[in-house]
């Protein structure tokens, strides 16, 4: 990562900004240019070269119609692709230089929206200054131009510096217009660590309500950038009551005490934990979200005043199935993320043996396995230290274990077996399902080092075992 430029002079931070333009971009700038019109440098761009983020989001805006743009880029044999034009957008390329693209669009201001995402009417305005007006936050509003310099009109470079995520204008307004500017705000929290301004926040909890006029894929697209985001322990905890919108399980999650020796927080809390110490998988970090889902609904207090949870795990496996399901998510991602609430918290041998039967009852999915042992590690991390530590080193001890087994190429499922279906029919064993029977009993042998995955020693036991079953 390169160097933040937060504190730099104005003259490096434009001379960083400057360097760091692709060169289409620059040519496309100036084509316009030459030709009386007037472009500038906006989106993402300035704010991630600012940050010490390399990027290539390089979106350019200017005052010419779309049109116009088309016109005199393709007068210069560029191609113009006409990739959004009811909003001023037209896409240039050059066919001759594959990496050469640039989006271009006209300047405007978008008009009020019957739907919180889009608008009515896009009216087209003639300057830079009313075209940034109508973005989100301050940190987005930033544009540059190679020889004009930056141009900052509503505080993005201090809120950058300070860490701020801060709407433009009347934040309420904003989030009506768009109300997927709602989860961007929490995301860009996970992204980047910042602090979610006080009257930003109140906005987005007031207007949280009009995500359910989004659309479910781009709401997924937003909340798994969140969760897979550097940050997501802060975004998850400042932007909680936002979030229990379009997760409303998490909210039951909050305030949800955990009266035992093992725990140092609430539910909700020891889960945002787990999150941010999960590798920043979309797979690790959903599953981490769910895995203790089903704690309030099957809380007890015993006897003795102790707090329990037992069955949470299988609690949990309903609640997240019923949220993967209702966000869209495809069948085997949700069968993946369940099989990881399901076990997080079981009991398995730190044994060659153990390991295997375990990778095995996962159709022989060392990955799988792998992704448990990091979710164990990250339950454990979010624990007292006494007695979590006892639980991390056996989970790194499992995890030691399966990748050796894979390293030995260790049968983990039938069809890593050294015969198949085929060679056992040869062998003089009827088709059908006593085919698949033996060799599940096989497998099981090899997994207990009964017999070696030899093909002459497993058809000679197939024999065995089919002659016992006749």
């Amino acid at each position: 990562m390169a160097t933040p430029l937060l504190h730099v002079s104005r003259d490096r931070l434009e001379a960083a900004l400057r360097s760091s333009i692709a060169p289409f971009a620059l040519e496309v700038i100036a084509l316009l240019e030459r030709a009386g019109c007037e472009a500038w440098c906006v989106g993402g761009f300035v704010r991630d070269i600012t940050l010490g983020h390399p990027s290539n989001d390089i979106d350019i805006a200017t005052n010419a119609t779309w049109r116009d743009v088309a016109r005199i880029c393709t007068a210069q044999g560029l191609r113009a692709s006409e990739t959004g034009i009811k909003h001023g957008t037209v896409t240039i390329y050059d066919p001759a230089r594959p990496e050469a693209v640039a989006e271009v669009t006209t300047y405007r201001a978008d008009g009020p929206s019957d739907d919180s995402r889009h608008p009515r009417e896009v009216r087209f305005v003639h300057t830079i200054e009313e075209d940034l007006a109508r973005r989100d936050f301050t940190m987005n509003a930033l544009a540059y131009h190679p020889e004009r310099g930056l141009l900052d009109c509503y505080g993005g470079l201090d809120d950058l510096r300070s860490g701020t995520i801060r709407c433009i204008g009347d934040p309420l307004q904003r989030f009506s217009e768009d109300a997927l500017r709602i989860l961007r705000g929490c995301r860009f929290v996970a992204q980047l660590g910042f602090t979610i301004d006080p009257a930003t926040l109140q906005a987005m909890t007031v207007r949280k309500s009009l995500l359910a006029l989004i659309s479910k894929e781009r709401i997924v697209h937003e909340l798994d950038r969140l969760l897979t985001g550097p940050f997501v322990f802060d975004a998850l905890m400042q932007t909680a009551g936002v979030l229990a919108f379009p997760l409303p399980e998490l909210a039951a999650m909050r305030n949800c005490r955990q009266d035992t020796k093992y725990h140092l927080y609430d539910v909700y809390e020891h889960t945002a934990h787990v999150v941010q110490e999960t590798p920043p998988t979309r797979l690790a970090r959903w599953a981490a979200l769910c895995h203790d889902m089903g704690k309030p609904a099957a809380s007890f207090y015993a006897a003795d005043g102790v707090e329990h949870f037992y069955g949470h795990a299988h609690v949990s496996v309903v609640l997240a199935e019923g949220l993967l399901t209702r966000l869209g998510f495809n069948r085997p991602f949700i069968r993946d993320v369940l099989t990881l609430v399901e076990l997080h918290d079981a009991t398995i041998a730190p044994k060659r043996s153990s390991v295997a039967k375990a990778i095995a009852r996962l159709e022989g999915r060392a990955d799988l396995f792998l992704a448990l042992c990091d979710l164990k590690i990250a339950d454990a991390r979010a624990q007292t230290p006494k007695y979590g530590a006892v639980r991390i080193e056996m989970a790194q001890r499992l995890k030691e274990i399966a990748r050796k087994l894979v390293d030995d190429e260790q049968a983990l499922s039938v069809r890593d077996l050294a015969i198949g279906g085929h060679d056992l029919m040869d062998s003089g064993i009827p088709q059908g399902p006593q085919i698949g029977s033996v060799l599940k009993q096989l497998l099981d042998e090899v997994l207990d080092e009964r017999v070696p995955n030899e093909q002459d020693a497993l058809i000679e036991r197939a024999c065995e075992l089919s002659s016992q079953t006749q």
